[in-house]
């Protein structure tokens, strides 16, 4: 279904991740792309899955519209990376973790044309569309693996009784539509800098902010993917890490690009990870370091014979972990990055010297931030001058970065963006430090980001949720160390006079508000919080008490 563009220069061809599965398509149409539970798709079938997917989304949105998939690591969120730039939209991969009124809110903010929602999600979203204007449908996934559809078929046309569509009858519909379409699908694009994908993020502010990601960053952050992590068309990629999470570091696209197998995961479970390298032959996964932990510590760890490489980010993997998994014969790489540049950035590159080392010594260097990837340029760490701070180990200043994976910016918050990008850089508000080799080691994050289970936690958000209770007149959040998932949010709570409330009576209000994993494990009741002479939470004292 590809068409010439006659009008093109014989020496330029715009970046895309589309040309990865044209590519792989053409190049090994029958090798599988993707293994889930009992089912099977070559490189040709996936090509096809895309094209049949796209031709449905063309025939509901114009150019730009956005598209919104709410659902775990099934094959149609994957497909759907294709699907929606090759129809012309752009994709935007929700974490189904949040609670219905944090979806409703990112919709709203994107302005999504179209919604799909794997049938485990709906009865927490229920019908959307009449608290989203811009909706024009909401497409259900039913996913074997999960069980039937969570409503059966009771309307007309196909429809459930919540109004949404069945994904094969959407199918159907722009299988009946592209019969009389004049042109056909583009397996390329004419601006490479045109966003492919919208990823949110809390940030500080406590309101999700839209990263977009263009077309030209995410092929470039992909290739450095690929070379990173020795991709090949042999490699097997078990899929821990969630799609929805920087379009999945870009490997969404960039095991594609190597012809290499997807192997999506619904849920991340000892047993179905471990069965998986050992019946599938998984050669590399993603994830943060709980999945390290849960691999390492899983009943049925082992030794390995076949090579097993995990990249993992999103807090200093524990010395304590990639000991053990060194053990078993796992070699584990440590990256640094932020969903404003398409996930990793930095990562930190193995030295041969490291082998003299002992394997505590090892872990720690490891354990580090490390150096730019092959695509990105050279991270800075800066003090409030912009200057660069000495190669010390020791003098703490703020990572900054620029190049071509960093963001377009924020959807739609022109004031934030430039917040982000004052001085020419963009500005992480993590606190590192630069070593005398050139790799960097975060010390804190600025910004006061939670960090759980390799998913971001703002404690402004979660402030505002617990002061939202009546009973609470001030409260702050701070992440403490916790031993599977990293960090866990602990609050400190003033109540108002005269008012009396449980623990529990205010985290089950919270609950109500925001995603269960934000809500904080630990309450501790205060009579004040610790304030600098300008009023500021002192969140340093309440991390040390």
């Amino acid at each position: 279904m590809h068409a010439e563009t006659p009008t093109r220069s014989p020496n330029d061809a715009p970046l895309t991740p589309l040309r990865f599965l044209a590519r792989s398509a053409e190049v090994f149409p029958s090798k599988p792309a993707i293994i889930y539970g009992e089912r099977r798709l070559s490189y040709a079938e996936f090509r096809d899955a895309a094209e049949r997917m796209a031709l449905a989304i063309r025939a509901r949105i114009t150019p730009g519209d956005r598209v919104a998939f709410v659902a775990p690591n099934i094959p149609e969120l994957l497909i759907a990376h294709y699907a929606v730039p090759l129809a012309g939209g752009v994709l935007v991969a929700l974490n189904p973790r949040l609670s219905r009124d944090e979806t409703v809110y990112i919709l709203n903010h994107c302005g999504a044309r179209l919604l799909f929602v794997d049938a485990e999600f709906t009865p927490v979203l229920g019908d959307v569309r009449a608290a989203v204007d811009t909706l024009t449908g909401v497409i259900e996934i039913a996913d074997p693996e999960f069980g039937p559809a969570a409503s059966p078929s009771s309307g007309p046309a196909g429809e459930r009784d919540l109004g949404h569509t069945p994904l094969e009858a959407f199918l159907a519909f722009g299988d009946v539509v592209s019969d009389a379409m004049a042109h056909p699908l583009v397996w390329d694009i004419d601006d490479e800098r045109a966003p492919i994908s919208i990823n949110y993020t809390s940030g500080t502010t406590g309101k999700p902010k839209g990263v977009l990601y263009s077309h030209r960053g995410a092929y470039l952050n992909s290739l450095g993917e690929v070379f990173h992590n020795s991709f090949r068309p042999d490699s097997v990629y078990l899929w821990t890490l969630p799609m929805f999470h920087c379009n999945g570091w870009c490997t969404t696209w960039a095991v594609t690009a190597a012809g290499a197998t997807h192997v999506p995961l619904r849920a991340v479970r000892p047993a179905t990870v471990w069965a998986a390298i050992d019946d599938l032959g998984v050669t590399n996964l993603c994830g943060a370091p709980t999945v390290c932990s849960i691999i390492a510590n899983a009943d049925e760890a082992h030794p390995l014979v076949k090579p097993l490489n995990i990249t993992t980010a999103g807090a200093p993997p524990s010395p304590t972990v990639i000991e053990q998994l060194e053990r078993l014969g796992i070699t584990v790489v440590h990256v640094y990055g932020l969903t404003e540049v398409y996930g990793p950035y930095t990562i930190c590159e193995y030295q041969p010297e490291w082998d003299l080392l002992t394997s505590a010594e090892r872990a720690v260097k490891i354990a580090r931030q490390g150096v730019a990837m092959v695509q990105a340029e050279s991270a800075r760490v800066v003090d409030s001058a912009m200057g660069d701070v000495p190669r010390d180990g020791i003098t703490i200043g703020e990572i900054v970065l620029r190049g071509n994976n960093v963001m377009l910016g924020y959807f739609n918050d022109a004031d934030a963006t430039a917040e982000a990008f004052r001085g020419g850089y963009f500005h992480t508000g993590d606190l590192a430090v630069m070593h005398p080799d050139g790799y960097i080691e975060i010390k804190d994050r600025a910004k006061d980001i939670i960090i759980s289970g390799g998913e971001n936690i703002s404690t402004i958000e979660v402030e505002n949720a617990l002061v939202s209770h009546p009973a609470v007149l001030d409260a702050a959040v701070v992440g403490v160390p916790h031993p599977h998932w990293g960090e866990r949010p602990k609050a400190y709570i003033v109540l108002r006079p005269g008012h009396d409330a449980s623990a529990e009576e205010i985290l089950a209000a919270t609950k109500l508000l925001i995603a269960g994993f934000k809500v904080p494990d630990y309450v501790i009741f205060v009579t004040d919080l610790p304030r600098t002479a300008t009023g500021k939470i002192m969140k340093v004292t309440l991390r040390a008490a």
